[in-house]
């Protein structure tokens, strides 16, 4: 059975006191048992939050994103190595805001993801499509392109510790929704492709998560989906009570 997962990316919001009384607020406030709630805090605040969750059943902590290099002359990176020195346990690679802003193609982020593995981090590899991706009917080999082009170069115990978030980009802040089937259909993509090159019993086993605009009015809907294993939630997840009902919803499919 795929383990549900709903992960709360704070991206560059909060500052100490506000990471730590949000962490506080809804760790407090949901006693999670089928699910198991992910925080990404901004690097600043890892320690503190881990702090406030520590005696939290099924909460954990990740960072929003790790360097590329093993170590060195990089000034203002953060690598993987230090990350698992402070105890974290996931770290975010390929988000749609790292790929657009910092331009970071799939070379970079395979040497994340083996960065990942070699200092023993969970990562949620990100991938999805842009508005003219799916207005011109390409989304299908753009996601496609994505999962080959870097997670075929995976082995199978690899593939196996990292867990998938779909981001529909092109409903992102566009005014477009993505519909639960919409959904769906890019999960089962990203399954099917990943069958072309791994065992289909594995990939069945692989958790993929919904990252676009999550809230407590589509939770329900989107997560009862068969192939959707839970969300990488955005903005809902400053907002405590949004960010309760949400785990809730997963918390009541069977």
């Amino acid at each position: 059975m795929r383990r549900k997962i709903i992960a709360g990316n704070w991206k560059m919001n909060t500052i100490l006191a506000e990471a730590t009384d949000l962490a506080k607020a809804i760790s407090s406030g949901v006693n999670p048992e089928k699910s198991t709630v992910i925080f990404f805090p901004p690097f600043p605040f890892l320690q503190n939050v881990r702090e406030v969750i520590a005696n939290a059943s099924n909460f954990s902590i990740g960072a929003q994103n790790l360097s590329s290099k093993e170590g060195g002359a990089y000034t203002g990176e953060v690598s993987a190595k230090m990350l698992t020195s402070i105890d974290m346990e996931y770290v975010l690679v390929g988000h749609s805001e790292r790929r657009e802003y910092f331009n970071e193609g799939d070379n970079i982020l395979f040497e994340k993801l083996n960065q990942s593995f070699e200092n023993g981090l969970k990562p949620i590899f990100c991938c999805g499509e842009p508005l003219g991706e799916r207005s011109s009917g390409n989304h299908v080999q753009y996601v496609g392109d994505q999962i080959r082009n870097v997670l075929f170069l995976l082995t199978p115990q690899q593939l196996n510790s990292t867990i998938i978030a779909y981001e529909p980009i092109w409903a992102i802040g566009t005014g477009q929704t993505a519909s639960p089937e919409q959904a769906q259909e890019m999960h089962l993509l990203i399954r099917d492709v990943l069958k072309e090159k791994f065992e289909p019993e594995m990939v069945e086993s692989i958790s993929i998560l919904y990252g676009g605009s999550v809230n407590a009015g589509n939770a329900l809907s989107i997560f009862g989906q068969k192939d959707v294993d839970g969300g990488l939630v955005g903005g809902a997840s400053l907002k405590v009570n949004d960010f309760l009902d949400i785990i809730k919803a997963m918390e009541s499919i069977g």
